[in-house]
């Protein structure tokens, strides 16, 4: 397998585990529950979830009053999107 579809089914899935990671904390703070800490939300964002983040934010309407949330999250979007075409232009 190459690396680019290696790579393409990472993202998938860090995307699809950080969306379900927001909607999985939004129900827990609904209901009272342990929650997910905020480092851990991040570490998914960071790590390359910053796009499941982004729609599990909109879609479950969580932390949307976070501005680190709010900013942070399409920010790192950017980051990761100008990483990526480095990566791909230097190749």
């Amino acid at each position: 397998m190459s690396g680019l579809i290696l790579f393409s089914i990472y993202l998938v899935v860090i995307n699809s585990w950080s969306f379900t990671i927001m909607g999985l904390d939004k129900r827990r703070a609904k209901q009272k529950g342990q929650r997910i800490s905020e480092k851990t939300l991040w570490l998914f964002i960071v790590i390359g979830g910053s796009l499941g983040s982004y729609f599990g934010m909109k879609q479950f309407r969580h932390k949307t009053k976070h501005t680190q949330f709010v900013y942070g999250i399409p920010a790192m979007i950017v980051v990761h999107f100008v990483l990526g075409c480095y990566v791909y232009l230097t190749r």
